[in-house]
């Protein structure tokens, strides 16, 4: 059972304090951190498969990017949406639903007897995964209602993340080397099974006081909004900008523009705008953001790099990107119980600091045999930084909303995420690509035929997949060129997380330790709402 204790308040009154979590809760924190776990393995396995199952089902280079792409898609475009509607209908009952839909449509994906079919599949996941992160995220804000405990448990949500993503490489290959490819999307079954079973025991339901009805006009121009805005950014990340991208992005944002308004006239909005008020949450926000842009564009290059310079299989570079994953781990633990004696803040600011250090390892980065381990080691500070951020960024969101809007928040901190991931690797990835091609433009000998000329030029991925077509010496130069463009991307986004880190100092320096005050303050407020 969970415990509560009194504090004196102001004026010598005995206030009732927020109540600390008992082994119930701490269960069922380990309940949630399955959907978690598999929200993560889910991002590594399907890159894995992706050579095997496109053997079997034959998807045209178009099919094949929607396999990878709608997913993400789903996901971000839902997120608003399941998040309010877990507030309204109930979190643990969203969690269920949308987890026994998930279990459902990855059997559909593992035994997809077509390209057309698994593209389905990945939809449906898509959308059954977007009530998966905010339904977790709001339910421990039920459960762990003591600011200590709360930003410990959400530390612990940030790292299974990690985890999944770090176990990712090793339990695909595992599989892929003694099943076939559909055996990947498998693993979601009896991660789902143990879920459906013990929620009911372990996990209290919320639900808004005062929920009203879902509107579907909202809903309608929120996926409006995010899924051209997204769409165009991840185009623009494979084919640079075009007038459909352009027109994607612009038609996302007159959409946005659409949504606020509609939200500011209704009496019980889809996402309430009104969070935006409060400093705290805008700023973690922002953080969180401009972080996700930083750690979506330099995983794209890390992984481009130790497959396509340092020339190693997928599965190896997947185990070299276990130390990062590990550091991540580190960091969604620790730092909650450092910001108990430091202020939040400043443990942001510092642990951004360690990211800079990070990126700038990474400007250095050449094509020696040392750049394997100086990648791993420089990605790791990066992924300690981002792991404070997904702890204590995060608690920050959710701690910023009243109760009754945990889920709303939740989802709003989970779509500027995906977002972060989105733009980070169309913005880092363009800028790598800029710079290859400005140092290979007059790098390549004309006596090629016109295709392996082509390739060169547009990619160090392009230029690998004709490598035995080109003279000696040309793919070191190709891939001299794309470490060019990393050291530049590096650089770039080290200055944006300097900037960054003083910012977290300056404006979150008034939030104090993790402790009783704040719990004292926030039960004086809660009387006050009451009477």
């Amino acid at each position: 059972m969970a415990n509560s204790c009194t504090t004196e308040g102001p004026e010598g009154r005995t206030i009732q304090s927020v109540r600390f979590a008992g082994p119930r809760e701490w269960a069922g924190l380990a309940l949630l951190s399955l959907p978690t776990i598999l929200l993560g393995l889910d991002l590594t396995l399907l890159h894995l498969a992706l050579p095997a199952l496109a053997i079997d089902l034959q998807p045209t280079s178009a099919q094949a990017l929607w396999i990878v792409d709608v997913y993400g898609f789903m996901i971000a475009g839902f997120l608003i949406t399941m998040g309010t509607l877990g507030d309204r209908i109930g979190r643990r009952k969203l969690l269920m639903v949308g987890a026994a839909a998930f279990a459902i449509a990855s059997v559909l994906a593992a035994y997809s007897t077509s390209a057309s079919m698994l593209i389905v599949a990945r939809a449906v996941l898509g959308v059954a995964g977007a009530t998966l992160m905010p339904s977790t995220l709001a339910l421990i804000s039920n459960m762990f209602v003591n600011r200590h405990q709360r930003a410990l448990a959400i530390g612990v949500w940030a790292t299974m993340f990690a985890l999944g993503m770090a176990a990712g490489p090793v339990v695909g290959g595992i599989l892929l080397e003694h099943y076939w490819w559909g055996a990947a999307f498998l693993v979601a079954v009896p991660m789902v099974g143990l879920l459906l079973v013990a929620a009911p025991f372990l996990l209290p339901e919320y639900r808004a006081p005062q929920n009203g009805r879902l509107d579907i006009l909202s809903v309608t121009l929120s996926l409006l909004a995010l899924l051209p805005i997204i769409y165009g950014i991840k185009q623009i990340s494979k084919n640079g900008i075009s007038t459909e991208t352009a027109i994607a992005i612009a038609g996302g944002f007159v959409f946005v523009i659409l949504f606020v308004r509609r939200q500011r006239r209704l009496e019980n909005p889809l996402f309430d705008l009104d969070l935006f008020s409060s400093k705290v949450f805008s700023v973690a926000l922002v953080v969180l953001l401009v972080c996700l842009i930083g750690v979506g564009g330099t995983m794209l290059l890390v992984t481009q790099y130790l497959q396509l310079v340092a020339s190693l299989p997928p599965l190896v570079a997947g185990l070299w990107m276990g130390p990062p994953a590990l550091a991540m781990l580190a960091a969604g633990i620790a730092a909650p119980l450092a910001s108990r004696r430091i202020r939040p803040g400043y443990v942001i600011a510092v642990a951004l600091g360690l990211s800079v250090i990070g990126y700038l390892m990474l400007t250095r980065l050449d094509n020696g045999p040392s750049g394997i381990a100086l990648v791993t080691a420089a990605f790791s500070l990066v992924y300690l930084g981002l792991g404070t951020i997904a702890a204590l960024g995060t608690d920050l969101v959710v701690g910023a909303a009243p109760a009754e809007k945990a889920g709303s928040a939740s989802a709003i901190s989970e779509t500027v995420q995906e977002l972060g991931l989105a733009v980070g690797i169309a913005t880092l990835g363009s800028l790598t690509t800029a710079v290859y091609r400005s140092r290979m433009f007059d790098r390549i000998p004309d006596t090629l035929a016109q295709d392996v000329h082509k390739a060169v030029g547009d990619s160090l991925a392009g230029a690998s997949s004709v490598a035995q077509k080109l003279p000696p010496g040309l793919l070191e130069e190709a891939q001299a060129a794309f470490t060019a463009g990393f050291n530049a991307a590096a650089a770039t986004i080290a200055v944006s997380i300097a900037i960054l880190s003083i910012l977290a100092a300056v404006i979150l320096r008034h939030i104090g330790t993790d402790g009783g005050n704040a719990d004292v303050i926030g039960a004086v407020e809660s009387k006050q709402a009451e009477s």
